[in-house]
């Protein structure tokens, strides 16, 4: 079955360079000049996932991209600009957005990031498993349907991102898991100019699941490793 894409770029070249490039990998591609536009094509339509830029007439890829997350939450979104600062790129994970490519890019690598955000998303074992379980591990409890958590009995919205980082160090709780684990089993790819992203996306997993993210309870960083959970509020050695 062919994947379904939506592009959404004012930038005539780069639309239709996208455009073509994913056709000939075998994409059902779609598009859109406008963050209006884009946004109505995602809510009215099926696609696997979109392509999204930014800077954009009528809308900006961020309201897009929040807009789309109300209503699709589960719909992968990979941003494509040319704002590339960290404030830039912590504002697009703050919208929603699953991952984010700085202008201008490889056509290869978008290729690689999309391949990764479908994989992420149609992977059955992993869709079969969360539908059927409800995790609980200490103080944290997780619940696929609906994208949230409860901290001591406190509800928390997740983005589909900080969601799946979440799953994944709660599978391996009181243990470290290195930023190449996460890069590997949250996007499906290793790749050392992402690690940035990855911090990005767990510091507004800290900021909603810590009372306070300077001394946090569960959320810890292992230097020169990656990350720990210890979801019993308990104090890291």
């Amino acid at each position: 079955m062919q994947r379904k894409i939506l592009i959404v770029d004012d930038d005539n070249e780069i639309r239709e360079l996208l455009e073509f490039d994913l056709a000939q990998s075998g994409y059902i591609v779609d598009t859109a000049s406008n963050g209006l536009d884009g946004l109505n094509k995602a809510l009215n339509n099926y696609y696997d996932i979109v392509l999204l830029d930014v800077m954009m007439p009528k809308m900006n890829g961020y309201d897009v991209c929040k807009n789309i997350r109300k209503t699709k939450p589960d719909l992968p979104v990979l941003l494509l600009t040319a704002k590339g600062t960290i404030d830039d790129k912590t504002q697009g994970f703050d919208c929603g957005a699953d991952d984010y490519l700085v202008k201008p890019f490889d056509i290869q690598e978008v290729l690689l990031r999309v391949r990764a955000l479908l994989r992420r998303n149609s992977d059955a074992n992993k869709e079969q498993l969360l539908k059927n379980e409800i995790l609980k591990v200490g103080d944290i409890e997780l619940f696929p349907d609906s994208l949230e958590t409860l901290v001591v009995d406190k509800k928390i919205k997740l983005t589909p991102t900080e969601f799946e980082i979440l799953y994944c160090l709660m599978q391996h709780f009181n243990n470290p898991v290195s930023l190449a684990t996460l890069l590997d089993e949250v996007w499906g790819y290793d790749s050392d100019e992402d690690v940035r992203m990855v911090r990005v996306h767990v510091g507004g997993l800290r900021q909603k699941i810590e009372e306070d993210t300077k001394n946090p309870k569960y959320l810890h960083t292992v230097t020169n490793v990656g990350y720990k959970l210890t979801p019993f509020s308990e104090e890291v050695e």
